[in-house]
């Protein structure tokens, strides 16, 4: 088996300013400008787009804008896929959101991964694979053989599984490393087209007349725009002119990584567990996906909480990353403890709505003003999509790749 290097796959030397060091205060205007050279006149009638936030749905509509002959600034307070969008698990599914508003968004979406993952070579550089997707019940200190070994079941997973089914195929299930993905985007972007990224905190929206005028950052001034799209993710409602309209909450999710100590004795196969403890209580739904980079993510553990205002500062709880250490090690022999090295322990926070679905559009009554959260834990699936479709919202004013309409910030207008 082929391994990716997660270290090499990209080139990061494209991102020499995405964190500023912390010995000096960073410059007032912090950027990568496109390498292609362009003619002072169309660089004149190109519309100036402002994107808030470095995460997935952010980068994606960054780089769709900057396809589309936008210039475009990304404005990111600590560093690119800092947050959930680096620290989540990447898996993608075609079907599992039908029935659901998001499910055009998803199925479009997932398609889109496979073409940009052609695009942009990501077998290699982000490492995008189809893979087979099982479910499977397990319970600690069970044990007793459910029978002879099933052929679903891959050799490596030699706990004391029951119940497995096959739940995804390589035609409809398929991965990511979320972070190598969202960064060989923008690496692309700003290597292809009109596209410079800025580190610095955004403070506030500045409308005149009814449309985005600027956007102000903190202790670094203001840019002026013509549109600006804010994917604030968890963050979103710390922005009065979201709070005001909808809420956006926070799930903090738990995961680890693992490197075995054989990684080629794992093969591609996403497990999603019922899995009960020794000591009884409700069943967990944790997750285990192997990377071909020869890591092991290993997820679940999830609560609401509140966010920090620093993304670097999420910690995770320790009792809930022992957990996840204890499922590794049930679920396979190959990922118990003094079988791997703990890459990281990590946490992060996903973006919810009180409607359950996210919130894509232009805000009412702000012309030029445009929203794109609460992705919950989908981020990373329908970011593309969403990026696409954000992209022709705001350049030609309507989406024809995916229809947003149940997607509107409108709808939280409270009708008296």
């Amino acid at each position: 088996m082929k391994l990716l290097s997660s270290s090499s796959s990209i080139s990061i030397s494209l991102f020499p300013s995405l964190s500023a060091p912390p010995s000096r205060k960073p410059s007032t205007r912090i950027s990568i400008r496109s390498s292609s050279a362009t003619m002072e006149g169309a660089e004149e009638e190109k519309k100036r787009v402002i994107v808030c936030g470095g995460g997935v749905i952010g980068v994606c509509t960054a780089f769709f804008l900057a396809k589309k002959g936008a210039k475009v600034t990304l404005i990111e307070k600590s560093s690119i896929a800092c947050a959930a969008s680096g620290k989540a698990g990447g898996f993608l599914a075609l079907d599992w959101c039908d029935g659901r508003a998001i499910s055009k968004l998803a199925r479009t979406s997932f398609n889109l991964h496979r073409t940009l993952s052609l695009e942009l070579d990501g077998s290699e550089s982000y490492g995008y694979r189809p893979l087979d997707t099982l479910s499977l019940s397990i319970t600690e200190q069970d044990q007793t053989s459910s029978g002879s070994k099933s052929k679903i079941l891959p050799n490596w997973v030699d706990g004391p599984a029951r119940n497995h089914n096959t739940i995804g195929t390589i035609e409809t299930t398929a991965q990511v490393h979320p972070q190598l993905f969202t960064r060989t985007l923008l690496s692309f972007a700003v290597a292809n087209h009109d596209l410079e990224v800025v580190i610095g905190e955004l403070e506030r929206v500045d409308i005149e007349l009814g449309r985005v005028k600027s956007v102000v950052l903190k202790d670094k001034g203001v840019i002026e725009t013509d549109s600006v799209v804010l994917a604030l993710g968890p963050w979103s409602s710390r922005l009065s002119m979201i709070s005001s309209l909808f809420n956006v909450s926070a799930l903090k999710a738990h995961s680890i990584v693992l490197i075995p100590k054989d990684p080629t004795a794992i093969t591609p196969h996403a497990l999603f567990l019922t899995y009960k403890a020794a000591n009884g209580g409700e069943p967990m739904d944790p997750e285990v996906y192997p990377r071909p980079t020869g890591e092991v993510y290993v997820c679940g553990m999830s609560a609401k909480g509140e966010v920090p205002d620093n993304p670097e500062e999420i910690m995770g709880d320790p009792e809930s990353i022992k957990v996840l250490k204890r499922v590794a090690g049930t679920v396979s022999s190959h990922l118990k403890e003094g079988e791997v090295e703990v890459k990281a322990e990590q946490a992060c926070f996903l973006p919810l709505t009180d409607d359950d679905k996210p919130v894509i559009g232009e805000m009412p009554n702000v012309e030029g003003c445009y929203v794109a959260t609460g992705h919950s834990c989908w981020g990373i699936l329908n970011g593309p999509a969403t990026g696409a479709a954000m992209a022709e919202l705001v350049l030609v004013g309507v989406s024809s790749i995916v229809d947003l309409t149940p997607f509107s910030p409108a709808r939280f207008v409270k009708k008296y």
